[in-house]
């Protein structure tokens, strides 16, 4: 295709009547016969219409980061900078002119970005951009990988660097063919140059260089607590553990819960066991969730406090590390740090088996691997099913081998199946060998979207694929059951269900106001059931819980339940004495019906290194105590024991409305107003400013000990 068309089409002549040519898709598809097919438009030199298009586009588009801040969004900005770096350099090659409206449009865009990464407190995007990009995942183009492979990993990233690049190589040839005298055009172009210059080395590094956390590290406390496990007198008579965590499954979405399609083996752990109507994720998104439940600690101490994509150490040549966190320089981990105690080491210690099947989520390499984090066998995949490219491995002893490549899983149809089939096969081998329990981590990575489902499941629901998804993870998981009943440790076996966060693109919240990402209700509000058959009289069959409880109160119920004991821990269940532990144990929830999370422990709902919003209960009588509060009329909270307040303090959810972000200072009472539509802070004026000082005095201990380090006396 000659030049011509690029030349006309994307550049203006400096005399006063300019032609541009356009020629239609007919032209792209038959060259030889376009010329028939063109049409001469005349324009005023001076309306510069193209380049004005180009700049509104990009001011449109950093208006829409601001409004929507959707990740997809900073996807479009990327492509568009990259469009926009294109037909720059075509237009100074070729007519040696640069135009303010290409300009202005590029650098709105990429202002669009910025803010939305900084003021905002998230990612660019760039690590969906990079993901999405199939033509350049590893897999297709073996001569980008290379583990650990610097150079190899920095022609990847040139590869997409090379619009900003191909600017910088067309602003100095501008510069350097321009007349010598010096014209705003000169000196612009000189500006602009060095700008560019600054953006594409910003983008190469940050898609290359693996930031490590300036974090203090608890190495000697974590072998310290680990040492201090008493074997021996935990191991007697300790139950199994079998954690099943859902992936995007929203609140709404069982049958419990009022699904309109049955879910009848979830709802059979909550039917034989305990069900709780308020348990929330500690983050509303995967990578960070899955840190609360396995640490009981809030991600923002562990600097994994956002979505972990795949690094450049592994299987991608691609990497999204952010480079510099708001709040030290250093930026988060690529996945949760070896020093963090897990769930599965803790239990570990105390003689457990310990495998994790399906999505892990944290990290990649070293000591990030599920295997160097206390499982003793890990099978499915280190990342989340939508990012490319997308393996299943099996992993011991921090080796790994790929079990199924991408090949096998473009269809991830039979992955349900698949992981059912090796934790099924493991739980199997280990109560056949009958030496040690066992702990099965069942974090599936279904419903989170894309959503397949198995052939035989396609349909079935007559509802969609994502209701199929669902069914058939119930139908594997009645069949993981059927296993335990036929092994007769059913009834030995502690059974945990949950999910990681509320619902995406589908799935049902139960009405709750948001969904992903937000600090609201349908955000954070998951289910949770809890079955026991041998608990000793800790529960009855069919209790229901209305007592607030979160993803971080996991790691202290499990150990107290199993009966993990030590020296130098700091309670009776043996909690690790050197680090903060945020979770409570529920255990008295179930002894005392107690409110576990008052002012003393709130629950707290953060974003990076923001605190969203901070929740606990008060009792009634002490609000009815409050002289302010003496004639107010306490029928609309029903009469309650206690009232759950949650406070907003900015609530500038990512991607929640507009608007939202006028919504300061929102008190809501979750007790009477689970749908977070009313404003009490008029009629608890006091409780709100209480709830903000105490949000306040978090954040601030956060800042000062972000990993929550316990000194020795």
């Amino acid at each position: 295709m000659p030049y011509e068309f690029f030349i006309t089409a994307f550049c203006l002549k400096k005399d006063d009547k300019t032609s541009v040519w356009w020629y239609t898709s007919y032209y792209l598809i038959l060259p030889q016969g376009g010329h028939e097919l063109k049409k001469k438009i005349e324009f005023d030199s001076g309306k510069k219409v193209f380049p004005i298009i180009i700049a509104v586009i990009g001011a449109a588009l950093m208006l829409a980061m601001w409004i929507t801040r959707l990740n997809m969004t900073a996807v479009v900005c990327v492509a568009y900078c990259c469009i926009v770096s294109a037909l720059i350099v075509i237009g100074m090659f070729f007519k040696r002119r640069l135009y303010l409206g290409f300009v202005v449009g590029y650098c709105a865009a990429l202002f669009g970005i910025i803010t939305y990464y900084i003021a905002f407190g998230a990612d660019a995007g760039f690590g969906a951009f990079t993901s999405g990009l199939a033509g350049f995942s590893s897999a297709e183009h073996p001569l980008l990988t290379g583990e650990g492979n610097f150079f190899t990993r920095l022609l990847g990233n040139l590869l997409l660097a090379l619009p900003s690049i191909a600017v910088i190589v067309g602003v100095i040839l501008c510069v350097v063919k321009i007349d010598k005298k010096v014209t705003l055009q000169k000196v612009m172009s000189r500006i602009l140059s060095v700008l560019l210059v600054f953006t594409t080395i910003a983008f190469v590094l940050t898609m290359n260089l693996r930031s490590k956390p300036n974090a203090q590290r608890m190495w000697e406390g974590q072998d310290d607590y680990l040492k201090g496990i008493d074997k021996n007198k935990t191991k007697k008579n300790a139950p199994n553990v079998l954690f099943v965590l859902m992936d995007d499954l929203g609140y709404g979405d069982i049958s419990a819960n009022g699904a309109i399609y049955d879910t009848p083996n979830i709802d059979r752990i909550g039917n034989e066991g305990a069900q709780f109507t308020n348990f929330y994720s500690s983050y509303s998104v995967c990578s960070p969730a899955r840190f609360a439940a396995l640490t009981g600690r809030y991600p923002y101490r562990g600097y994994a406090d956002n979505v972990i994509y795949p690094t450049v150490d592994t299987f991608s040549p691609f990497a999204s590390t952010r480079i510099f966190n708001s709040i030290e320089m250093g930026g988060n981990a690529d996945g949760m740090l070896g020093d963090e105690i897990t769930i599965a080491e803790a239990l570990k210690g105390a003689g457990y088996a310990t495998g994790c099947f399906g999505k892990w989520h944290l990290g990649d390499y070293g000591e990030y691997l599920p295997t160097n984090q206390g499982f003793d066998y890990f099978y499915g995949s280190h990342y989340v099913n939508d990012m490319n490219p997308f393996y299943h491995v099996r992993e011991e002893n921090g080796e790994y081998e790929i079990a199924r490549g991408t090949d096998e899983l473009k269809d991830q149809g039979n992955a349900t199946k698949w992981i059912y089939e090796e934790m099924n096969d493991w739980i199997t081998d280990q109560v056949k060998q009958g030496d040690e329990p066992f702990f099965a981590f069942y974090a599936t990575p279904w419903p989170h979207a894309p959503v397949f489902v198995g052939d035989e499941f396609k349909g079935k629901s007559g509802m969609g694929t994502y209701v199929d998804c669902v069914t058939e993870f119930d139908y594997y998981l009645g069949k993981l059951f059927d296993t335990l009943e036929e092994l007769g440790v059913m009834d030995d076996t502690i059974i945990v269900f949950t999910s990681d966060n509320g619902p995406a693109l589908q799935g049902s919240t139960g009405d709750l106001r948001g969904g992903k990402y937000l600090a609201y209700e349908g955000g954070q509000k998951v289910p949770f059931m809890i079955r026991w058959g041998n608990n000793g009289g800790l529960f009855k069959a069919g209790s229901t819980y209305d007592e607030s409880a979160t993803l971080v109160d996991l790691f202290p119920t499990l150990i107290e339940m199993c009966g993990v004991t030590g020296n130098g821990g700091t309670q009776k269940n043996y909690l690790p004495a050197d680090r903060v532990i945020d979770g409570v144990s529920m255990v008295p929830v179930f002894t005392q019906n107690k409110v576990i999370h008052t002012a003393d422990t709130p629950i707290l709902h953060m974003k990076r290194e923001k605190l969203k919003a901070i929740q606990y209960a008060i009792p009634t009588v002490d609000i009815l105590a409050r002289d302010e509060y003496k004639d107010y009329d306490f029928d609309i909270l029903n009469n309650n024991e206690y009232v759950v307040f949650k406070y907003f303090k900015n609530i500038q959810n990512d991607n929640s409305a507009f608007f939202d972000k006028f919504r300061k200072n929102w008190l809501h009472i979750l007790t009477d107003d689970a749908g977070e539509n009313y404003n009490r802070t008029p009629a608890y004026p006091t409780i709100a400013d209480e709830m903000l000082e105490k949000l306040d005095e978090i954040m601030n201990d956060f800042k000062e000990n972000r990993r929550g380090i316990i000194e020795k006396k």
